[in-house]
């Protein structure tokens, strides 16, 4: 069946910005807010025509979502249903998340992205970009084998790094329960706390780890060569 033109004005605006997106833009590519306006010159509010189209199934990410996005950029992602054919733009909307609703969910998670721990407005260790938290999506395999959608507060980049991604509950109790008792209270003082500080070997283990392999290459050098001088110089004592 041949896809009506974007053009044709008998069209509502939110079926012509989806017909737009597949015949002008394509599946994984971006586009700007000034090109969206700019096919829409007549449209005043195309902008939220076009963010209408997610209730049905159309994937059309912002820097939110993709950090590699510059502000003004969006990415098509995926197609979703065909709202220019008759019945398909009736579907029921999925529910969005009351004010209400999303401040209670950073309540309970300490405003803090619960992956990383940064709080909304601080710079991650670049120093370059600041944190902004909003509500992810997580599948969580439960105890009886299903999967359930649960939301939880992450920041920008953990949202896109760890989307996708299943967490099986029952791995992560059957972990727990098989620590040592003094791990087990180790545990449950982090829990308690609801925090985890980490001590300098750790955060230079975190700092080398994110170095580029060129970089990495250099600190081992000088850490393994040093670990060799001193195991070297520790032989040569006991010879005497």
């Amino acid at each position: 069946m041949t896809q009506p033109s974007w053009q044709d004005s008998s069209y509502g605006s939110m079926a012509r910005a989806a017909l737009w997106l597949e015949a002008e833009v394509g599946e994984g590519n971006i586009f700007t807010k000034h090109q969206l306006r700019e096919a829409f010159p007549d449209v005043s509010q195309i902008d939220r025509r076009l963010r209408d189209l997610r209730s049905y199934g159309w994937q059309i990410h912002t820097r939110r979502e993709d950090a590699s996005l510059r502000q003004e950029e969006q990415r098509y992602v995926r197609k979703g249903a065909e709202v220019w054919l008759p019945g398909n733009a009736k579907a029921k909307p999925k529910a969005s998340l009351t004010a209400a609703q999303r401040s209670k969910i950073m309540s309970d998670d300490g405003f803090l992205c619960r992956s990383c721990g940064v709080a909304a407005g601080d710079f991650y260790e670049d120093g370059v970009s600041t944190a902004q938290l909003d509500i992810a999506r997580k599948l969580v395999r439960l105890l009886d084998g299903s999967t359930e959608v649960q939301l939880v507060t992450e920041c920008n980049r953990c949202r896109v790094g760890g989307r996708g991604r299943t967490v099986d509950l029952g791995q992560v109790i059957d972990s727990a329960r098989s620590l040592e008792p003094l791990e087990k209270e180790i545990l449950a003082g982090w829990m308690q706390r609801d925090r985890r500080s980490f001590g300098d070997l750790e955060k230079l283990w975190a700092a080398y780890r994110a170095l580029p392999e060129e970089s990495r290459e250099q600190v081992r050098n000088v850490v393994l060569g040093e670990e060799e001088s001193h195991v070297s110089g520790s032989a040569s004592a006991m010879l005497w």
